[in-house]
C-alpha cells in the first residue's frame, strides 16, 4: 500500500513538468537536448532510449532514420559539388 502511494505521489509530482513540455515545443526540445547529452556518455543508455523510440515511436523512429539517411547522402556528395 504505502509503495503504492509513493508511486502515485512520484506521478503526481512529474504532472505539471509532462505538460509543461506538451505545451511548450521548444522546451521540450531543450529536454531533449538534456537527455541526449545524458545518455551520450553510456552506450547502454543510448541503446535503451533507441529501442523506446523504435518500440513505443514508431513515428518518430522513422523520422530519425530519414534525418540520418539524407545527412549520409548529403555526406557522400563530392566535395567539389557543396552537397547542394
Amino acid at each position: 500500500m504505502k509503495t503504492e502511494e509513493l508511486e502515485q505521489q512520484n506521478n503526481l509530482d512529474f504532472e505539471p513538468f509532462y505538460e509543461a513540455l506538451e505545451d511548450d515545443p521548444k522546451l521540450l526540445a531543450e529536454a531533449l537536448e538534456i537527455l541526449l547529452d545524458m545518455v551520450d556518455f553510456e552506450p547502454t543508455s543510448i541503446k535503451k532510449v533507441a529501442l523506446y523510440i523504435k518500440e513505443d515511436s514508431q513515428n518518430l523512429y522513422n523520422e530519425i532514420v530519414e534525418l540520418y539517411k539524407s545527412t549520409q547522402d548529403k555526406g557522400n556528395t563530392p566535395s567539389c559539388c557543396g552537397g547542394h
